[in-house]
């Protein structure tokens, strides 16, 4: 089974922008923007029962294709504005999908066409999967492209594509983002939590 298989099965592509210009009363310090794109395709296994390795591999190598249709389709919509530092990734399975499906979609290879794209990237991507009927919405969670622990990038979205996905398909989103709005509320450090979690380890032996 090819890769383009992907390609040549989406039905519609969706391209999500959002621009929060005030939050509570404040107007934005500075711009806070979050694209996300979208595609319904084809889900080659659904209704085939639970899938075999070699069709999530497959279905890994899938999201490489469609990942990067969508990385361009994203980050087309930063041009001349700030470099996003924020990602994310999500997909819903159509219900005679398993959810193994879209843990194949977003979980081993998706990030490869990101980071790619975004030219950045070491941190863990936040990812979401479910089974679910067309029109059924999905949490998109962003964190820190270059830093998992950058608290201003870590934002979310709640997402839902009218007609998709079919019980034969997915949706796969992509998304990328700046910065919360009027983000000021900062976190612990990776060394602090790291320290908190050895006492609590050793408490307990």
């Amino acid at each position: 089974m090819s890769d383009s298989l992907g390609l040549s099965t989406i039905r519609q592509i969706h391209v999500f922008e959002r621009d929060i210009l005030s939050e509570a009363g404040e107007k934005a310090s500075r711009p806070s923007r979050h694209v996300i794109a979208a595609a319904i395709f084809k889900n080659p296994y659904a209704g085939r029962g639970a899938a075999s390795a070699d069709d999530l591999a497959r279905l890994a190598g899938l999201s490489v294709e469609v990942g990067a249709l969508l990385t361009e389709r994203a980050l087309s919509r930063f041009a001349g504005g700030e470099r996003p530092r924020a990602y994310g990734k999500a997909v819903i399975v159509g219900t005679q999908g398993e959810s193994e499906h879209g843990a194949a979609l977003i979980h081993p290879r998706l990030g490869l066409a990101m980071r790619t794209g975004l030219g950045a990237g070491p941190a863990l991507i936040p990812g979401n999967a479910k089974v679910g009927v067309a029109g059924s919405s999905i949490d998109l969670i962003f964190g820190g492209a270059d830093d998992a622990w950058d608290y201003d990038a870590m934002d979310g979205i709640t997402l839902s594509v009218p007609g998709g996905p079919a019980p034969d398909e997915f949706v796969l989103f992509v998304g990328f983002g700046t910065v919360r709005v009027n983000a000021r509320v900062q976190g612990a450090s990776a060394d602090q939590v790291a320290k908190v979690v050895a006492e609590i380890r050793s408490s307990r032996k």
